[in-house]
Protein backbone atom coordinates (compact mmCIF):
# COMPACT_ATOMS: atom_id res chain seq x y z
CA UNK A 1 0.00 0.00 0.00
CA UNK A 2 1.14 3.65 -0.63
CA UNK A 3 0.30 5.46 2.20
CA UNK A 4 -0.30 9.83 2.06
CA UNK A 5 -0.57 11.76 4.71
CA UNK A 6 -2.19 14.96 3.95
CA UNK A 7 -2.04 18.17 6.69
CA UNK A 8 -4.91 20.37 6.89
CA UNK A 9 -4.36 24.09 8.45
CA UNK A 10 -5.85 23.88 11.77
CA UNK A 11 -7.44 20.75 11.09
CA UNK A 12 -5.37 17.98 11.61
CA UNK A 13 -3.80 15.76 8.87
CA UNK A 14 -5.46 13.66 6.20
CA UNK A 15 -4.57 9.96 5.32
CA UNK A 16 -5.44 7.69 2.66
CA UNK A 17 -3.57 4.99 0.78
CA UNK A 18 -3.32 3.57 -2.70
CA UNK A 19 -3.36 -0.22 -3.06
CA UNK A 20 -0.17 0.00 -5.47
CA UNK A 21 0.83 -3.95 -5.69
CA UNK A 22 -0.40 -4.90 -8.79
CA UNK A 23 1.79 -2.11 -10.16
CA UNK A 24 4.72 -3.21 -8.00
CA UNK A 25 4.32 -6.42 -8.96
CA UNK A 26 3.97 -5.38 -13.09
CA UNK A 27 7.10 -3.78 -12.61
CA UNK A 28 9.63 -6.25 -10.99
CA UNK A 29 8.22 -8.25 -13.92
CA UNK A 30 9.25 -5.95 -16.38
CA UNK A 31 12.60 -5.57 -15.13
CA UNK A 32 12.83 -8.99 -14.87
CA UNK A 33 11.78 -9.31 -18.06
CA UNK A 34 14.54 -6.84 -19.29
CA UNK A 35 17.43 -8.46 -17.17
CA UNK A 36 16.08 -11.70 -18.90
CA UNK A 37 16.26 -10.07 -22.28
CA UNK A 38 19.79 -8.71 -22.02
CA UNK A 39 21.42 -11.29 -20.88
CA UNK A 40 20.00 -13.42 -23.68
CA UNK A 41 21.25 -10.34 -26.09
CA UNK A 42 24.29 -10.82 -24.18
CA UNK A 43 24.70 -14.45 -25.39
CA UNK A 44 23.67 -13.77 -28.65
CA UNK A 45 26.67 -13.07 -31.67
CA UNK A 46 24.70 -10.39 -33.48
CA UNK A 47 25.53 -6.99 -32.00
CA UNK A 48 22.79 -5.09 -30.50
CA UNK A 49 22.32 -1.42 -29.36
CA UNK A 50 19.17 0.23 -27.92
CA UNK A 51 18.63 4.12 -28.12
CA UNK A 52 16.00 5.98 -26.79
CA UNK A 53 13.59 9.06 -27.95
CA UNK A 54 16.53 11.66 -27.56
CA UNK A 55 18.74 9.56 -29.36
CA UNK A 56 20.95 8.03 -25.97
CA UNK A 57 22.42 4.64 -25.69
CA UNK A 58 20.18 2.73 -23.02
CA UNK A 59 21.60 -1.08 -24.08
CA UNK A 60 25.00 -2.06 -25.67
CA UNK A 61 25.42 -6.16 -25.43
CA UNK A 62 28.86 -7.55 -25.25
CA UNK A 63 28.85 -8.51 -28.95
CA UNK A 64 28.47 -5.04 -29.84
CA UNK A 65 31.17 -3.88 -28.17
CA UNK A 66 33.33 -6.19 -29.55
CA UNK A 67 32.24 -5.78 -32.81
CA UNK A 68 32.75 -2.06 -32.80
CA UNK A 69 35.96 -2.07 -30.21
CA UNK A 70 34.13 0.30 -27.76
CA UNK A 71 35.89 1.26 -24.73
CA UNK A 72 33.73 1.07 -21.33
CA UNK A 73 34.12 4.67 -20.74
CA UNK A 74 32.79 5.82 -23.40
CA UNK A 75 29.49 3.58 -23.01
CA UNK A 76 28.10 5.87 -19.70
CA UNK A 77 26.62 9.12 -18.85
CA UNK A 78 23.68 8.18 -21.86
CA UNK A 79 26.26 8.40 -25.47
CA UNK A 80 24.31 9.60 -27.92
CA UNK A 81 23.99 7.94 -30.98
CA UNK A 82 25.92 10.77 -33.64
CA UNK A 83 28.86 10.42 -30.47
CA UNK A 84 28.77 7.03 -30.61
CA UNK A 85 28.60 7.09 -34.73
CA UNK A 86 32.32 9.21 -34.21
CA UNK A 87 33.38 6.53 -31.68
CA UNK A 88 33.38 3.85 -33.70
CA UNK A 89 34.81 5.63 -36.66
CA UNK A 90 37.78 6.61 -34.36
CA UNK A 91 38.33 2.76 -33.84
CA UNK A 92 37.93 2.11 -37.21
CA UNK A 93 34.77 0.28 -37.70
CA UNK A 94 32.74 1.80 -40.12
CA UNK A 95 32.78 1.91 -43.85
CA UNK A 96 34.85 4.17 -45.80
CA UNK A 97 32.95 7.20 -47.39
CA UNK A 98 33.92 10.38 -49.02
CA UNK A 99 31.08 12.79 -46.90
CA UNK A 100 31.09 11.00 -43.44
CA UNK A 101 28.84 14.11 -41.86
CA UNK A 102 26.46 13.30 -44.42
CA UNK A 103 26.61 9.65 -44.02
CA UNK A 104 26.34 9.91 -40.03
CA UNK A 105 23.30 12.61 -40.94
CA UNK A 106 22.07 10.01 -43.07
CA UNK A 107 22.10 6.67 -40.89
CA UNK A 108 20.33 9.39 -38.01
CA UNK A 109 17.17 9.30 -40.52
CA UNK A 110 16.66 5.72 -39.36
CA UNK A 111 14.67 7.21 -36.08
CA UNK A 112 11.85 8.60 -37.85
CA UNK A 113 11.90 5.23 -40.42
CA UNK A 114 8.45 3.89 -40.52
CA UNK A 115 9.84 0.48 -41.21
CA UNK A 116 12.94 -1.30 -40.83
CA UNK A 117 16.17 -0.59 -42.60
CA UNK A 118 18.64 -3.05 -43.39
CA UNK A 119 22.08 -1.83 -44.40
CA UNK A 120 25.48 -3.81 -45.67
CA UNK A 121 28.72 -2.24 -43.61
CA UNK A 122 32.30 -3.03 -45.44
CA UNK A 123 34.78 -2.34 -42.57
CA UNK A 124 38.66 -1.39 -43.94
CA UNK A 125 40.11 -5.20 -42.27
CA UNK A 126 37.65 -6.70 -44.55
CA UNK A 127 35.13 -7.67 -42.15
CA UNK A 128 30.85 -7.50 -43.83
CA UNK A 129 28.38 -6.69 -41.37
CA UNK A 130 24.66 -6.84 -42.07
CA UNK A 131 23.16 -3.61 -40.28
CA UNK A 132 19.05 -3.46 -39.30
CA UNK A 133 18.02 -0.61 -37.88
CA UNK A 134 14.22 -1.62 -35.82
CA UNK A 135 12.74 1.89 -34.94
CA UNK A 136 10.65 1.16 -31.89
CA UNK A 137 7.45 2.03 -30.26
CA UNK A 138 8.43 4.46 -27.95
CA UNK A 139 10.42 6.39 -30.92
CA UNK A 140 13.50 4.58 -29.90
CA UNK A 141 15.72 2.52 -32.21
CA UNK A 142 17.05 -1.08 -32.04
CA UNK A 143 20.26 -1.64 -33.93
CA UNK A 144 21.27 -5.39 -34.64
CA UNK A 145 24.86 -5.77 -36.48
CA UNK A 146 25.28 -9.58 -37.89
CA UNK A 147 28.78 -10.37 -38.97
CA UNK A 148 28.58 -11.91 -42.22
CA UNK A 149 32.16 -12.39 -43.19
CA UNK A 150 32.41 -15.91 -43.45
CA UNK A 151 28.92 -16.41 -45.24
CA UNK A 152 30.61 -13.94 -47.97
CA UNK A 153 33.85 -15.31 -47.85
CA UNK A 154 32.03 -18.72 -48.15
CA UNK A 155 29.64 -17.00 -50.93
CA UNK A 156 32.96 -15.94 -52.86
CA UNK A 157 34.62 -18.91 -53.07
CA UNK A 158 32.19 -21.17 -54.07
CA UNK A 159 31.39 -18.29 -56.68
CA UNK A 160 35.08 -19.37 -57.85
CA UNK A 161 34.86 -22.95 -57.30
CA UNK A 162 32.39 -22.66 -59.69
CA UNK A 163 33.66 -20.33 -62.09
CA UNK A 164 36.68 -22.67 -62.41
CA UNK A 165 34.50 -25.66 -62.07
CA UNK A 166 32.94 -24.19 -65.54
CA UNK A 167 36.17 -23.39 -66.91
CA UNK A 168 37.75 -26.93 -66.14
CA UNK A 169 34.46 -28.21 -67.88
CA UNK A 170 34.91 -25.75 -71.20
CA UNK A 171 38.19 -27.06 -71.70
CA UNK A 172 38.13 -30.56 -71.15
CA UNK A 173 38.20 -33.15 -74.45
CA UNK A 174 35.65 -34.87 -73.02
CA UNK A 175 32.14 -33.79 -73.68
CA UNK A 176 30.39 -33.66 -70.73
CA UNK A 177 26.85 -33.59 -69.12
CA UNK A 178 24.96 -33.97 -65.73
CA UNK A 179 21.75 -35.33 -65.74
CA UNK A 180 19.66 -35.38 -62.26
CA UNK A 181 17.38 -38.15 -60.89
CA UNK A 182 14.65 -37.48 -62.40
CA UNK A 183 16.17 -37.64 -66.02
CA UNK A 184 16.89 -33.54 -66.79
CA UNK A 185 20.45 -32.12 -68.32
CA UNK A 186 21.40 -30.22 -65.23
CA UNK A 187 25.16 -29.40 -66.55
CA UNK A 188 27.34 -29.77 -69.96
CA UNK A 189 30.23 -28.64 -71.14
CA UNK A 190 30.35 -26.56 -74.25
CA UNK A 191 32.25 -29.74 -76.06
CA UNK A 192 28.56 -31.32 -75.30
CA UNK A 193 26.80 -28.89 -77.46
CA UNK A 194 29.71 -28.56 -80.46
CA UNK A 195 29.61 -32.93 -80.53
CA UNK A 196 25.84 -32.89 -80.96
CA UNK A 197 25.49 -29.95 -82.74
CA UNK A 198 22.46 -28.30 -80.40
CA UNK A 199 21.86 -25.05 -79.25
CA UNK A 200 23.24 -23.47 -76.32
CA UNK A 201 19.97 -21.63 -75.61
CA UNK A 202 18.16 -25.16 -75.91
CA UNK A 203 20.34 -26.74 -73.15
CA UNK A 204 19.73 -23.57 -71.22
CA UNK A 205 16.39 -25.09 -71.10
CA UNK A 206 17.41 -28.56 -68.71
CA UNK A 207 15.25 -30.73 -71.42
CA UNK A 208 14.72 -34.21 -70.26
CA UNK A 209 17.20 -36.51 -71.46
CA UNK A 210 14.26 -38.43 -73.87
CA UNK A 211 13.44 -35.38 -75.42
CA UNK A 212 17.15 -34.11 -75.20
CA UNK A 213 18.20 -37.68 -76.83
CA UNK A 214 15.32 -37.91 -79.84
CA UNK A 215 16.54 -34.80 -80.80
CA UNK A 216 20.21 -35.38 -81.38
CA UNK A 217 19.35 -39.06 -82.36
CA UNK A 218 19.86 -38.13 -86.02
CA UNK A 219 23.87 -37.02 -85.39
CA UNK A 220 24.11 -40.92 -85.14
CA UNK A 221 25.34 -43.02 -88.45
CA UNK A 222 22.50 -45.53 -87.36
CA UNK A 223 19.83 -43.50 -84.94
CA UNK A 224 18.62 -46.73 -83.17
CA UNK A 225 22.05 -46.49 -80.97
CA UNK A 226 20.20 -43.93 -79.23
CA UNK A 227 18.78 -46.09 -77.32
CA UNK A 228 21.90 -47.66 -75.67
CA UNK A 229 22.32 -43.91 -74.57
CA UNK A 230 18.98 -43.83 -73.12
CA UNK A 231 19.96 -47.37 -71.09
CA UNK A 232 23.59 -45.88 -70.17
CA UNK A 233 21.61 -42.74 -68.50
CA UNK A 234 18.79 -44.15 -67.03
CA UNK A 235 21.34 -47.06 -65.11
CA UNK A 236 23.48 -44.34 -63.74
CA UNK A 237 20.55 -42.37 -62.29
CA UNK A 238 18.08 -44.88 -61.22
CA UNK A 239 20.17 -48.40 -60.93
CA UNK A 240 23.32 -46.57 -59.84
CA UNK A 241 25.36 -48.53 -61.80
CA UNK A 242 28.26 -47.43 -64.43
CA UNK A 243 27.54 -48.76 -67.93
CA UNK A 244 30.04 -48.40 -70.87
CA UNK A 245 30.18 -48.34 -74.89
CA UNK A 246 30.30 -46.96 -78.52
CA UNK A 247 28.84 -45.30 -80.82
CA UNK A 248 29.66 -43.77 -84.69
CA UNK A 249 28.66 -40.44 -85.57
CA UNK A 250 27.05 -40.25 -88.89
CA UNK A 251 30.19 -38.13 -90.24
CA UNK A 252 32.31 -41.24 -89.18
CA UNK A 253 34.03 -40.09 -85.71
CA UNK A 254 33.92 -42.81 -83.00
CA UNK A 255 33.33 -41.85 -79.37
CA UNK A 256 33.39 -43.57 -76.20
CA UNK A 257 30.76 -43.16 -73.85
CA UNK A 258 30.00 -44.19 -69.89
CA UNK A 259 27.88 -42.88 -67.47
CA UNK A 260 29.06 -42.44 -63.76
CA UNK A 261 26.39 -42.61 -60.76
CA UNK A 262 27.17 -39.32 -58.78
CA UNK A 263 26.58 -39.26 -55.14
CA UNK A 264 23.78 -36.88 -54.84
CA UNK A 265 21.95 -39.36 -57.41
CA UNK A 266 22.80 -37.45 -60.56
CA UNK A 267 24.53 -39.04 -63.05
CA UNK A 268 27.68 -37.77 -65.32
CA UNK A 269 27.80 -38.39 -69.19
CA UNK A 270 30.95 -38.51 -70.60
CA UNK A 271 32.43 -39.01 -74.60
CA UNK A 272 35.71 -38.89 -75.95
CA UNK A 273 36.50 -38.93 -79.55
CA UNK A 274 38.90 -42.02 -79.93
CA UNK A 275 38.41 -41.87 -84.12
CA UNK A 276 42.14 -41.46 -84.30
CA UNK A 277 43.62 -44.25 -81.96
CA UNK A 278 40.57 -46.60 -83.86
CA UNK A 279 41.87 -45.72 -87.10
CA UNK A 280 45.23 -46.62 -85.51
CA UNK A 281 43.89 -49.39 -84.47
CA UNK A 282 42.62 -51.14 -87.44
CA UNK A 283 45.61 -49.96 -89.18
CA UNK A 284 47.67 -51.85 -86.94
CA UNK A 285 45.37 -55.00 -86.42
CA UNK A 286 45.81 -54.82 -90.27
CA UNK A 287 49.46 -54.70 -90.55
CA UNK A 288 49.76 -57.58 -87.66
CA UNK A 289 47.91 -59.61 -90.11
CA UNK A 290 49.70 -59.25 -93.10
CA UNK A 291 52.97 -59.40 -90.81
CA UNK A 292 51.20 -62.76 -89.32
CA UNK A 293 50.28 -63.92 -93.03
CA UNK A 294 53.76 -63.46 -94.23
CA UNK A 295 55.42 -64.75 -91.67
CA UNK A 296 53.18 -67.98 -92.44
CA UNK A 297 54.08 -67.63 -95.74
CA UNK A 298 58.06 -67.69 -95.05
CA UNK A 299 57.47 -70.34 -92.72
CA UNK A 300 55.61 -72.60 -94.76
CA UNK A 301 58.26 -71.28 -98.21
CA UNK A 302 61.19 -72.10 -95.86
CA UNK A 303 59.80 -75.61 -94.93
CA UNK A 304 58.80 -76.65 -98.83
CA UNK A 305 62.33 -75.32 -100.07
CA UNK A 306 64.03 -77.57 -97.22
CA UNK A 307 62.29 -80.74 -98.76
CA UNK A 308 62.74 -79.57 -102.88
CA UNK A 309 66.41 -79.53 -101.45
CA UNK A 310 66.91 -83.40 -99.85
CA UNK A 311 65.82 -85.07 -103.17
CA UNK A 312 69.03 -83.58 -105.00
CA UNK A 313 71.68 -83.65 -101.74
CA UNK A 314 70.63 -87.36 -101.63
CA UNK A 315 71.13 -87.82 -105.19
CA UNK A 316 74.50 -86.00 -104.80
CA UNK A 317 75.44 -87.93 -101.94
CA UNK A 318 74.66 -91.32 -102.86
CA UNK A 319 76.66 -90.68 -106.33
CA UNK A 320 79.57 -89.15 -104.56
CA UNK A 321 79.65 -92.59 -101.84
CA UNK A 322 79.70 -94.49 -105.15
CA UNK A 323 82.18 -93.03 -106.66
CA UNK A 324 84.29 -93.06 -103.35
CA UNK A 325 83.86 -96.77 -103.16
CA UNK A 326 85.03 -96.86 -106.53
CA UNK A 327 81.79 -98.86 -108.69
CA UNK A 328 82.43 -96.23 -111.33
CA UNK A 329 86.37 -97.79 -111.77
CA UNK A 330 88.94 -96.49 -109.24
CA UNK A 331 89.26 -92.77 -108.22
CA UNK A 332 93.31 -91.40 -107.73
CA UNK A 333 93.93 -89.75 -104.47
CA UNK A 334 93.08 -86.75 -105.86
CA UNK A 335 89.50 -87.59 -106.64
CA UNK A 336 88.80 -90.03 -103.08
CA UNK A 337 89.35 -85.96 -101.58
CA UNK A 338 87.10 -84.34 -104.08
CA UNK A 339 84.55 -87.53 -103.55
CA UNK A 340 85.14 -86.91 -99.18
CA UNK A 341 84.75 -83.30 -99.58
CA UNK A 342 81.19 -83.73 -101.84
CA UNK A 343 80.17 -86.28 -99.20
CA UNK A 344 81.24 -83.58 -95.74
CA UNK A 345 79.41 -80.76 -97.82
CA UNK A 346 76.35 -82.93 -98.56
CA UNK A 347 76.02 -83.96 -94.91
CA UNK A 348 76.63 -80.28 -93.90
CA UNK A 349 74.08 -79.02 -96.20
CA UNK A 350 71.63 -81.46 -95.08
CA UNK A 351 72.08 -80.58 -91.20
CA UNK A 352 71.02 -77.05 -92.11
CA UNK A 353 68.39 -78.27 -94.02
CA UNK A 354 67.22 -80.14 -90.85
CA UNK A 355 67.80 -77.11 -88.68
CA UNK A 356 65.98 -74.71 -90.71
CA UNK A 357 63.10 -77.42 -90.65
CA UNK A 358 62.88 -77.51 -86.93
CA UNK A 359 63.45 -73.76 -86.66
CA UNK A 360 60.71 -73.67 -88.68
CA UNK A 361 58.49 -75.95 -86.92
CA UNK A 362 59.27 -74.13 -83.64
CA UNK A 363 58.73 -70.94 -84.24
CA UNK A 364 55.41 -72.43 -85.79
CA UNK A 365 54.64 -74.17 -82.47
CA UNK A 366 54.26 -77.21 -84.39
CA UNK A 367 57.15 -79.10 -83.29
CA UNK A 368 56.69 -82.55 -82.15
CA UNK A 369 58.39 -83.17 -78.39
CA UNK A 370 58.68 -86.61 -77.24
CA UNK A 371 58.98 -85.75 -73.21
CA UNK A 372 60.12 -88.52 -70.74
CA UNK A 373 62.25 -89.08 -67.79
CA UNK A 374 65.92 -87.84 -68.84
CA UNK A 375 68.96 -88.59 -66.95
CA UNK A 376 70.67 -84.49 -66.85
CA UNK A 377 74.22 -85.53 -66.53
CA UNK A 378 73.99 -88.85 -68.01
CA UNK A 379 73.01 -86.20 -71.53
CA UNK A 380 75.10 -83.42 -70.75
CA UNK A 381 78.36 -86.64 -70.64
CA UNK A 382 76.75 -87.87 -74.14
CA UNK A 383 76.59 -84.07 -75.59
CA UNK A 384 80.49 -83.19 -74.93
CA UNK A 385 81.25 -86.67 -76.47
CA UNK A 386 79.82 -85.77 -79.63
CA UNK A 387 81.48 -82.55 -79.87
CA UNK A 388 85.01 -84.01 -78.80
CA UNK A 389 85.68 -84.13 -82.12
CA UNK A 390 85.16 -80.47 -82.88
CA UNK A 391 86.99 -79.66 -79.67
CA UNK A 392 90.28 -81.45 -80.16
CA UNK A 393 90.46 -80.08 -84.22
CA UNK A 394 90.22 -76.93 -83.17
CA UNK A 395 92.94 -78.01 -79.75
CA UNK A 396 90.22 -76.21 -76.99
CA UNK A 397 89.87 -77.82 -74.13
CA UNK A 398 85.89 -78.94 -73.32
CA UNK A 399 85.48 -79.46 -69.67
CA UNK A 400 82.15 -81.38 -68.37
CA UNK A 401 81.06 -80.77 -64.55
CA UNK A 402 78.18 -82.50 -63.46
CA UNK A 403 78.72 -82.56 -60.05
CA UNK A 404 75.98 -80.62 -59.02
CA UNK A 405 73.72 -83.17 -59.75
CA UNK A 406 71.03 -81.72 -62.34
CA UNK A 407 68.92 -84.77 -61.84
CA UNK A 408 66.34 -85.65 -63.81
CA UNK A 409 63.77 -83.56 -65.84
CA UNK A 410 60.61 -84.45 -68.62
CA UNK A 411 62.44 -83.62 -71.83
CA UNK A 412 62.54 -84.82 -75.39
CA UNK A 413 66.28 -86.22 -75.03
CA UNK A 414 67.04 -86.32 -78.49
CA UNK A 415 65.60 -82.42 -79.00
CA UNK A 416 66.93 -81.13 -75.89
CA UNK A 417 70.49 -82.73 -76.59
CA UNK A 418 70.42 -80.77 -80.33
CA UNK A 419 69.76 -77.28 -78.35
CA UNK A 420 72.54 -78.03 -75.91
CA UNK A 421 75.04 -79.19 -78.62
CA UNK A 422 73.62 -76.07 -80.61
CA UNK A 423 74.75 -73.95 -77.78
CA UNK A 424 78.38 -76.16 -77.05
CA UNK A 425 78.63 -76.03 -80.85
CA UNK A 426 78.65 -72.22 -81.52
CA UNK A 427 80.75 -72.12 -78.03
CA UNK A 428 83.63 -74.17 -79.60
CA UNK A 429 83.36 -72.56 -83.05
CA UNK A 430 84.01 -68.88 -81.43
CA UNK A 431 86.85 -69.66 -79.32
CA UNK A 432 90.22 -69.44 -80.44
CA UNK A 433 92.41 -72.32 -80.36
CA UNK A 434 93.43 -73.10 -76.84
CA UNK A 435 90.59 -72.06 -75.62
CA UNK A 436 88.67 -73.58 -73.14
CA UNK A 437 85.19 -74.61 -73.14
CA UNK A 438 83.08 -75.10 -69.95
CA UNK A 439 79.52 -77.37 -69.98
CA UNK A 440 77.86 -77.57 -66.46
CA UNK A 441 74.87 -78.64 -65.29
CA UNK A 442 73.06 -78.43 -61.50
CA UNK A 443 70.02 -77.58 -59.69
CA UNK A 444 69.15 -73.73 -59.13
CA UNK A 445 66.98 -72.09 -56.59
CA UNK A 446 65.06 -75.66 -57.55
CA UNK A 447 65.53 -75.70 -61.57
CA UNK A 448 67.81 -77.14 -63.46
CA UNK A 449 70.52 -74.98 -64.66
CA UNK A 450 72.76 -75.89 -67.56
CA UNK A 451 75.63 -73.44 -68.11
CA UNK A 452 77.63 -72.97 -71.36
CA UNK A 453 80.85 -70.95 -70.90
CA UNK A 454 83.79 -69.94 -73.20
CA UNK A 455 86.99 -67.56 -72.85
CA UNK A 456 86.62 -66.57 -76.77
CA UNK A 457 86.40 -63.19 -78.09
CA UNK A 458 83.10 -62.22 -76.67
CA UNK A 459 80.32 -60.00 -77.98
CA UNK A 460 79.29 -56.30 -77.53
CA UNK A 461 75.53 -55.36 -76.81
CA UNK A 462 74.67 -55.00 -80.40
CA UNK A 463 76.03 -58.45 -81.27
CA UNK A 464 74.37 -59.98 -78.08
CA UNK A 465 71.20 -58.56 -79.53
CA UNK A 466 71.40 -59.97 -82.43
CA UNK A 467 72.90 -63.22 -81.47
CA UNK A 468 69.97 -65.23 -80.56
CA UNK A 469 68.05 -64.21 -84.32
CA UNK A 470 70.70 -65.96 -86.48
CA UNK A 471 72.59 -62.40 -87.93
CA UNK A 472 75.42 -62.92 -86.05
CA UNK A 473 78.50 -62.28 -88.48
CA UNK A 474 81.88 -63.21 -87.88
CA UNK A 475 83.56 -60.30 -88.02
CA UNK A 476 80.81 -59.07 -85.09
CA UNK A 477 82.32 -61.46 -82.53
CA UNK A 478 85.57 -58.93 -81.07
CA UNK A 479 86.88 -58.31 -84.71
CA UNK A 480 88.86 -61.36 -84.89
CA UNK A 481 88.89 -63.86 -87.92
CA UNK A 482 86.87 -66.96 -86.84
CA UNK A 483 84.73 -69.63 -88.54
CA UNK A 484 81.46 -68.36 -89.65
CA UNK A 485 78.52 -70.48 -88.50
CA UNK A 486 74.78 -71.21 -89.90
CA UNK A 487 73.46 -68.43 -88.02
CA UNK A 488 70.84 -70.88 -87.11
CA UNK A 489 72.27 -72.78 -84.18
CA UNK A 490 71.08 -70.34 -81.43
CA UNK A 491 67.98 -69.25 -82.34
CA UNK A 492 67.18 -72.94 -82.60
CA UNK A 493 68.42 -73.94 -79.52
CA UNK A 494 66.17 -71.10 -77.88
CA UNK A 495 63.43 -72.29 -79.28
CA UNK A 496 63.82 -75.81 -78.45
CA UNK A 497 64.37 -74.61 -74.91
CA UNK A 498 61.10 -72.46 -74.54
CA UNK A 499 59.36 -75.34 -76.06
CA UNK A 500 59.99 -77.55 -72.97
CA UNK A 501 58.58 -74.56 -70.43
CA UNK A 502 62.33 -72.92 -69.94
CA UNK A 503 64.42 -70.03 -70.55
CA UNK A 504 67.59 -68.66 -72.24
CA UNK A 505 69.51 -65.99 -71.45
CA UNK A 506 73.55 -64.91 -73.15
CA UNK A 507 75.60 -63.05 -71.36
CA UNK A 508 79.00 -61.78 -73.17
CA UNK A 509 81.42 -58.68 -72.36
CA UNK A 510 84.20 -58.22 -75.75
CA UNK A 511 87.41 -59.81 -74.49
CA UNK A 512 85.83 -61.53 -71.76
CA UNK A 513 84.21 -64.06 -73.37
CA UNK A 514 80.81 -65.95 -73.55
CA UNK A 515 78.24 -67.00 -70.57
CA UNK A 516 74.55 -69.35 -72.09
CA UNK A 517 72.64 -69.81 -69.26
CA UNK A 518 69.78 -72.15 -69.86
CA UNK A 519 67.08 -72.66 -66.85
CA UNK A 520 64.37 -75.47 -66.97
CA UNK A 521 61.34 -76.45 -64.79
Amino acid sequence: MEVVDLPIKGRGIAGYAIDVHDLIQARQATERFRDAQRDMLDNLSAGVAQFDAQRRLIFVNQPFVRMFQLKPQWLQDGLEFERLIDRMREAGRVPQVRDFPAWRDEKREWFQSAAPVEDSWLIADGTHLRAIAQPTPDNGLLLIFEDRTEQVQLASARDTLLRVRTATFNNLYEALAVFTSDGRLHLWNTRFGAVWEVDEAELAKHPRADELLKAIAPQLKRPAQISALREVIRSATLDRTQRAGQLVMKDGRVFDFVGIPLPDSSALFTMIDVSDAKRMEDALRERNEALVEADAIKTKFLANMSYEFRTPLTSIGGFAELLASGVAGPLSEQGQDYAKAIIDSVERLSAQINMVLDLSQSQAGTLPLKREPTDMAALLVDVAKGMAGLAGGRNIALEVDVNGGPGMAEVDRQRFAQAITAVVDNALRYTQEGGRVLLLGDRFRNKLRIVVSDNGPGLDARAQARALDGVLQADEAGGKPVTKRSGLGLPLAKNLIEAHGGRMELVSEPGAGTIVTILMP
